[in-house]
């Protein structure tokens, strides 16, 4: 019965995602599914999709212990099927759909809150400045208890944020455990509309040259970020340091319309074209209405998708240098197709290539996912894919954005990463449960805090030398501040002091007059390929 109720959805699925495959399964499914035929032709799309379904009727029927819908399509058969195409293509099951929709949206509903699980215990890692749970007194380093009076021991992090989350106007009540407090603390939390800007930080980092950081980019990027610029005055801005580190990425037009901010209106942002979908150039549509001031865009690893979109952009029409380390390289289309059942199919359709035509995409073949994502040589050139920027400068492709100058991300040390991991949210939860949390503007930990941390380590026999915290004391006072601000203040008010003492921000400062040459040039390199035209078109005299 279980297969029937499904088929209806399936069927029509395992068509599509089988027609993709072509040779991958079909000649397994049809061995297995022991109805060989005398013709040695391929076996046709329907022959597979026979096959298929017989595999899984054999499976219910036999398996020792009848396996879920869910486990057999789900988290099975479909995603076995798509793996086999490309790392970037998936299926997402109706609540997963879901939460793609409100990642794009960049909105839901609940009580706007990170958590995360340590040691266990699911834990408040930063409620967002002026969402419920902010207004009403939750903390970071709260422990939560139990929501609605389910307990959340066994819990993880999916599971307690589904239970938060919850139709505008409702009511949920959340006991936490709270550092210092002498018993559970309860909070009748009122869920409402969460808006989690992707352009959170803007300001000015020197004067005149201002910061502002992308998180991902949604529908409503671009927007936010007009505003931004809006709030700075544009007009006085002689730089702008664009941080799109970390930045996985997100929805294609907004990527364009960011890129297409800082261009000459109808210059080329992105095109994408494959086997079936035919060229498609995306073009600055607005322009930069003048504002030509010099733009350096961080860029790390994990700087992906449309933010690899922007900053290849910017690269090819040496409109910015771009500093940090080479991005991921995820050049990939995906386009959704929406499914019944609240279920969806994002599926490769083509690939992106910069306005100088080489390809952002990664080579993935012969190796792993694992590989894919987390090992890879960020020093090697493709040399059959090589291109030149506007004004001639040699750039590569295949393999993401090679930054202009190189920054790497510096190692941590054993110190720095037990301090990274949770030593500095512990010790943080545990100060502010003997001290005020009331803070002023502009205040940074002294000596007094530092020694505290340091008993604080040695009474939870944290492994460490004098010399070593002696020598990690600029990174400890750094990243401690940054956590004790979310407490304190807020996590807008941590990243923007975080970033007001980030050393590769202040590289970026130092190369604002190396993205002005590069501007420059650029304008003059514009100039000389007019000038031609530009007399052939002038009246005889």
């Amino acid at each position: 019965m279980a297969l029937k109720r499904r088929s209806l959805f399936i069927v029509p699925l395992i068509v599509l995602v089988f027609s993709l495959l072509g040779g991958f399964y079909g000649p397994l499914v049809s061995a297995i599914a022991a109805a060989p035929s005398s013709d040695s032709s391929a076996p046709t799309l329907e022959s597979e999709v026979e096959g298929f379904t017989h595999i899984v009727s054999v499976v219910e029927q036999n398996e020792a212990e009848r396996p879920s819908e869910e486990k057999i399509y789900y988290k099975g058969a479909i995603p076995g099927m798509l793996r086999e195409l490309d790392p970037h293509s998936n299926f997402f099951d109706p609540k997963d759909f879901r939460l793609l929709e409100d990642d794009q949206k960049g909105t839901y509903f609940g009580v706007g809150m990170m958590v995360s699980t340590r040691n266990g215990k699911t834990v408040v890692i930063a409620p967002f400045p002026g969402s419920p749970a902010y207004r009403v007194g939750l903390r970071p380093g709260d422990i939560i208890v139990s929501v609605n009076d389910k307990p959340t021991d066994g819990l993880n992090t999916t599971e307690v944020a589904d239970l938060l989350k919850g139709p505008r106007g409702t009511q949920v009540k959340v006991v936490v455990s709270r550092e210092g407090a002498p018993d559970y603390m309860s909070f009748s939390v009122i869920r409402d509309e969460i808006v989690r800007k992707s352009v959170p930080e803007a300001f000015y980092i020197r004067p005149s040259i201002a910061y502002i950081k992308i998180l991902s980019f949604t529908d409503t990027t671009a927007r936010e970020l007009d505003e931004a610029l809006a709030q700075l005055d544009e007009n006085q801005m002689h730089g702008l340091i664009l941080d799109l580190r970390d930045n996985p990425g997100g929805v294609l037009n907004a990527g364009v319309a960011v890129a297409g901010h800082f261009l000459q209106k109808g210059q080329v942002v992105v095109s994408a074209h494959g086997r079936n979908s035919p060229e498609k150039v995306f073009t600055a549509r607005n322009g930069n209405h003048g504002h030509d001031y010099p733009v350096v865009v961080l860029v790390d690893r994990m700087s992906a998708s449309a933010a690899e979109i922007v900053s290849g952009a910017l690269q090819d029409h040496d409109r910015a240098w771009i500093l940090g380390e080479k991005t991921f390289g995820k050049g990939l289309v995906q386009t959704v197709f929406p499914l019944s059942n609240d279920t969806a199919l994002a599926l490769t359709t083509a690939h992106f290539y910069t306005p100088s035509g080489r390809l952002i995409q990664r080579d993935y073949s012969n190796q792993s996912f694992y590989d894919y994502y987390f090992r890879r040589d960020d020093n090697v050139e493709n040399l059959n894919d090589v291109k030149m920027t506007d004004s001639g400068r040699t750039v590569y492709g295949g393999g993401g954005i090679t930054p202009d100058e190189k920054y790497p991300e510096p190692k941590l040390d054993s110190l720095e990463f037990t301090l990274n991991r949770d030593g500095l949210f512990n010790f943080t939860r545990f100060y502010f449960a003997n001290h005020t949390s009331t803070l002023p503007k502009g205040w940074m930990p002294g000596a007094d805090v530092i020694s505290a941390l340091r008993d604080y380590l040695v009474s939870k026999k944290i492994n460490f030398t004098e010399a070593q915290f002696t020598k990690d004391h600029d990174w400890i006072r750094r990243y401690l501040t940054k956590e004790m601000y979310v407490y304190a203040f807020n996590v807008d008010e941590s990243d923007q002091v975080f970033a007001q003492t980030d050393p590769e921000v202040a590289k970026a400062v130092e190369a604002m007059p190396r993205a002005l040459t590069l501007l420059q040039g650029a304008r003059r390199v514009v100039g000389q390929r007019m000038e031609p035209s530009t007399r052939a078109a002038s009246p005889a005299h």
